[in-house]
């Protein structure tokens, strides 16, 4: 049976960083992944990286790649009754936000990690968690040859997301599950073209939500409402840039720059939470724990506040025997996830069609967009979230 500190299900960015973290404080810990390397590294997911994720990564030497290529913004529009009203981020909040791919950030971690020998095995199987309500957990697994193996732990951080194994194996008397799902998806697309805006651009429009963002210069990434029950094979190019020019269109000058689309998918919309993230020796952390629609670009910047709060409370228990922060995390994590929650609520809410809504709901929408447009009070509420809440 191996040895280490820390059992980390999950090489996304809350495990990766959680490794980082603990290493820079001379914990050691091994990262299990259930996908190959280059899976991990390729799978596009988020692109908002907040102020204080921009920060931390930052202070850990781990922005060099970051700086250099990615985009930082200072503001982003609101698009309704066919005009565009700008969100002033850093001159209302002093703040900024920096449009990188969560799958660069995976690639400057993992990078990081061969840098300095860390252990992260990837394409395991069969994964189980045993022994969390003790002071040694386990892990048991089959490597990527398929040999069983068993890491024994003095605790196991739960990274591995939505669909993992970790929060199942809390029992479902000890968890609480906080559940909502949205009668619409978004149809996401990436394009080789240069972004027609030079910043992000969030649609109000009768025919549905609409989000112009990039990656880089050269890759535009876009995204439609459509219908929860939508398949992305009835969706051919053509169709997918004429429902983006319909929604995106203004009374002003705006051409939507059109190009080969380099992938594209549906992702359904929900928000999730689970209480605690605690049990026993397991902490969960990311997308395991919470799930948030994409509409307020929180769903990468939690986990690295959740991983950011859990190393110092692991750094505690570990190193110097003190359990407060430990105790706590849960609780601690907790108060900035529903404020998130809230914010993508208000996000999603305020921006989509919901099918069911009358025209009162409808008039209620377009009331709520044009006093965030004209109040310095409401959009700087609104900048203060997005850019990104302190980590604690």
């Amino acid at each position: 049976m191996a040895r280490t500190r820390v059992g980390i299900v999950g090489a996304g960015p809350a495990g990766l960083l959680l490794s980082y973290l603990l290493h820079a404080e001379g914990i050691d810990a091994v990262v299990l992944e259930a996908r190959d390397r280059e899976y991990v590294e390729q799978r596009v997911r988020a692109g908002v990286c907040e102020h204080p994720t921009v920060e931390l990564l930052r202070d850990l030497g781990l922005a060099g790649r970051l700086d250099a290529e990615g985009l930082p913004h200072h503001g982003f529009s609101l698009r309704f009754d066919g005009t565009d009203h700008r969100i002033a981020l850093t001159e209302l909040t002093g703040k900024s936000i920096t449009v990188y791919g969560q799958q660069e950030i995976v690639k400057d971690l993992l990078a990081a990690h061969d840098a300095k020998g860390l252990p992260v095995e990837f394409e395991v199987s069969d994964v189980e968690l045993h022994g969390l309500d003790t002071d040694r957990p386990r892990i048991g697994y089959r490597d990527r040859d398929g040999v069983a193996r068993e890491l024994d732990c003095d605790v196991v951080a739960g990274c591995d997301g939505f669909h993992g194994i970790s929060r199942p194996s809390i029992p479902i008397d000890r968890r609480t599950i906080f559940d909502r799902s949205y009668p619409f998806a978004w149809l996401g697309v990436l394009a080789r073209t240069p972004p027609s805006h030079e910043e992000l651009i969030y649609t109000h429009h009768e025919r549905g939500f609409a989000l112009h963002s990039m990656r880089t210069p050269e890759i535009t990434r876009l995204y439609l409402q459509v219908a929860g029950n939508e398949r992305i094979e009835d969706w051919s190019d053509d169709r997918i840039w004429t429902e983006l020019q319909l929604r995106l269109a203004t009374d002003a000058e705006f051409e939507l720059r059109e190009g080969p689309m380099l992938d594209k998918g549906i992702t359904p919309m929900r928000s999730f939470v689970t209480e605690p993230m605690r049990y026993g020796r397991l902490f969960l952390a990311g997308d395991a724990a919470h799930i948030v629609p994409p509409t307020g670009a929180k769903g990468m910047n939690l986990a690295v506040a959740d991983v950011r709060v859990l190393s110092r409370a692991l750094t505690e228990l570990l190193l110097h025997n003190r359990s407060e922060l430990a105790e706590s995390y849960s609780d601690t994590c907790l108060r900035r996830v529903w404020r998130a929650e809230h914010f993508s609520w208000y996000m999603t809410s305020m921006l989509h069609v919901d099918p069911a809504a009358d025209e009162f709901g409808r008039r209620l929408q377009l009331s709520q967009l044009r006093y965030t447009a004209s109040s310095a009070a409401a959009a700087t509420s609104l900048a203060e979230n997005y850019v990104g809440l302190p980590f604690t």
